[in-house]
C-alpha cells in the first residue's frame, strides 16, 4: 500500500540489518522502497540492495556535500550505474546552503551535470534542497528538468516554492519532519497541494516521525507520515498511501498492474463506478487525461450488472455512505440505480448520488419522485452561474435546454430527497460567489465549492 520514495538502506545501522528492515517494512504495508545513493560507493551498494529484494529500487547520484569531489570519472560511473534495470532515478543531488560542506559553485556545477545525466537517461531527478530554494528552481528551469521531472525530496519550502516546482513536472516528497512542531509552513503547503502531487518518504535512518523522533528511522515508519498527511487533508491514511504510491510509480516509470474498480473506498465512503458514459463533455473533466481517482483506476471495460455491483459492496453498513459516483453519470442507468439503491437501503445503507442534474432532460420525465425513499442525498454539479458559462464549460447535445433543466432539477429535488447540495468546481476565472448565490437562492439547497484539479 505504501511506497517509501527515499531511504538510505546502505547507511548504518540499517545496512547491518538489511533483511530485517525490508521485512518490517512489508509487515507495515510498505511494499516498495527506493534506496538512494549519495556517492559512487553508496550507489553501488544501493543497486546491490535493490537487486536482492523484490519491490526495492535504487537511485544513483552525488550528494551536494560531496560536490567538491565531482569529476568526469564520477559522472561516467553514475552513468554506468544508471543503466541497471532497477535504477529509477538520478540523485540524491541538489544544493545544501545550510551546512555548505562543498563550495556553492561546486554544488551548482555538480547539480547541473546530474540534471543533464537525468535527461540523457530519461530518469527523474531526486533533489536535495536546504536553504537554496531559488537556486534550485533556477537550475531546474535552466537545465530543462521539466522534460524528465523529478522529486523535491524532504520538502522544506513553502507553498509558493512547491507550486513552482510542480509547474516544472516535479512532485513534493514529505518526510517524518511533518509530524514535528515548527512544521507549520510545510503543513500549510501540504494542505494546499493536491494529493496527486505528493509523495511520502522516511529519509531513513534520519528524521524519524513522532513518536520515534530521536531514534533510527526506517521504511516501516512511512505510514506515520501518511497518517499525518491524511489528518491535514481530511482523508484516510489508506487514501494517502494509495495515491502517493501511484504517484511514485508514475514518476519512477515503474509499470503497475492495475485492477479496474467498480467499488472504491475514499475515507469511509464507498463509491460505485457503474458507467463511464456521460451526458456532458466538461472541459475540466479529469478523465480527459487520466482515469484515476484517489489512486483507483476507473476505466471500465464494460458496465457491471446491478447484481454484480451489489455483490461487490457486501455489507453496506460498514461504510458511512454508499455513493453512486464513478467516471460517468450514474443516472444514465436510472433503472439499475433504483434497483441497487433499494437493495442497499434495505441493508442499512445511506445512499448518495453525484449527478450532473440532467436526468429529467435525458429521460423525458421528472425522475425525482422515483428516487424518493431510495436516496438520502444528492450532489448536483451546477458548475456555472448562468447558461452561457455552463454551455462553454459543460457542453452537451442538449444545448441551451441544459442549464434551465439543472435549475428545475434543483428546485424539485428537495421535495423528494432529504439532502441536496449544488456543487461547482473552483475553476480559475469562474465567478464562484455568483454560483454560490444562485445555488443558495433555491430553497432547500446547500452549496459546496470543489477544489480544482483534485478529484475525490
Amino acid at each position: 500500500m505504501y511506497f517509501d520514495t527515499h531511504a538510505h538502506l546502505d547507511l548504518e545501522p540499517l545496512c547491518d540489518a538489511e533483511a530485517d528492515v525490508v521485512r518490517r517494512a512489508r509487515e507495515a504495508g510498505v511494499n516498495r522502497i527506493v534506496t538512494i545513493g549519495i556517492h559512487p560507493e553508496s550507489c553501488e551498494k544501493a543497486v546491490g540492495i535493490a537487486h536482492r529484494h523484490a519491490g526495492v529500487y535504487a537511485a544513483v547520484g552525488l550528494h551536494p556535500h560531496g560536490a567538491v569531489h565531482f569529476s568526469e570519472t564520477i559522472l561516467t560511473r553514475l552513468d554506468e550505474l544508471s543503466r541497471c534495470d532497477k535504477v529509477v532515478g538520478i540523485g540524491e543531488t541538489g544544493l545544501d546552503f545550510f551546512r555548505d560542506r562543498s563550495p556553492r559553485d561546486a554544488q551548482r556545477a555538480a547539480f547541473r551535470e546530474q540534471v543533464r545525466l537525468a535527461r540523457r537517461r530519461n530518469l527523474p531527478v531526486i533533489v536535495h534542497d536546504r536553504i537554496a530554494h531559488d537556486d534550485i528552481l533556477s537550475i531546474l528551469a535552466g537545465e530543462n528538468a521539466a522534460e524528465v521531472g523529478g522529486i523535491i525530496h524532504c520538502f522544506s519550502g513553502d507553498y509558493e516554492m512547491a507550486r513552482k516546482a510542480i509547474g516544472m513536472n516535479f512532485l513534493i516528497s514529505i518526510p517524518g519532519a511533518i509530524t514535528y512542531r515548527g512544521s507549520e509552513t510545510q503543513t500549510e503547503a501540504v494542505r494546499k497541494i493536491p494529493l496527486e502531487k505528493l509523495l511520502v518518504e522516511t529519509d531513513c535512518p534520519f528524521l524519524a516521525p513522532l513518536p520515534h523522533r530521536g531514534k533510527t528511522n526506517e521504511p516501516a515508519y512511512v505510514p506515520l507520515v501518511a497518517r499525518k498527511i491524511a489528518e491535514i487533508k481530511g482523508l484516510a491514511p489508506e487514501d494517502v498511501g494509495r495515491v502517493t504510491t501511484l504517484n511514485a510509480l508514475r514518476i519512477f516509470r515503474i509499470p503497475s498492474e492495475e485492477e479496474v474498480r467498480v467499488s472504491y473506498r475514499i475515507r469511509n465512503s464507498l463509491y460505485l463506478n457503474i458507467t463511464n458514459r456521460c451526458t456532458n463533455a466538461c472541459t475540466f473533466c479529469a478523465k480527459r487525461d487520466d482515469y484515476h481517482v484517489k489512486g483507483h483506476y476507473l476505466k471500465l471495460p464494460g458496465e457491471p450488472s446491478a447484481a454484480e455491483v451489489v455483490a461487490e459492496v457486501g455489507d453496506p453498513a460498514r461504510y458511512d455512505e454508499i455513493v453512486f459516483c464513478g467516471f460517468g453519470e450514474p443516472l444514465l442507468r436510472l433503472t439499475d440505480v433504483k434497483e441497487m439503491a433499494k437493495i442497499l437501503k434495505a441493508k442499512g445503507a445511506k445512499v448518495r448520488i453525484n449527478t450532473d442534474g440532467l436526468a429529467n432532460l435525458v429521460h423525458g420525465r421528472n425522475v425525482l419522485p422515483e428516487l424518493s425513499g431510495l436516496v438520502d442525498a444528492l450532489s448536483v454539479s451546477l458548475n456555472a452561474p448562468d447558461a452561457d458559462t455552463y454551455a462553454r464549460i459543460c457542453p452537451n447535445r442538449y444545448g441551451p435546454a441544459s442549464f434551465p433543466a439543472i435549475l428545475d432539477f434543483l428546485r424539485e429535488a428537495p421535495k423528494h430527497v432529504p439532502s441536496v447540495v449544488a456543487t461547482a468546481v473552483a475553476l480559475p476565472g469562474l465567478d464562484h460567489d455568483a454560483v454560490r448565490r444562485l445555488a443558495e437562492s433555491i430553497q432547500g439547497v446547500a452549496f459546496r465549492l470543489r477544489p480544482f484539479a483534485e478529484v475525490g
